[in-house]
């Protein structure tokens, strides 16, 4: 009997397919910072570099590329 292919995976592994990072476009105002995600980056599969696609392209502000631990903009970060 053939095994059938688990549609889970593992907590420390992204699904097939999923972004290795999330974009996010950050705009200072003030003391305030405001996060819009535009779009995602995969790794490529040799490990030289990454694939990125952007939904819109910003003309100000910063883009920051994060780990897509779940879709909720990171709170309190730095430019680092």
């Amino acid at each position: 009997m053939a095994r059938e292919k688990s549609t889970t995976t593992p907590s420390n592994q992204q699904a097939p397919n999923a972004p290795t990072f999330l974009a996010w476009h950050v705009t200072q105002k003030g003391e305030k910072s405001f996060w819009n995600k535009v779009g995602a980056a995969w790794a490529h599969k040799d490990g030289q570099g990454f694939t990125l696609q952007l939904e819109t392209c910003p003309i100000n502000g910063r883009i920051v590329l994060r780990a897509p631990l779940d879709d909720t903009p990171p709170q309190n970060e730095g430019r680092s």
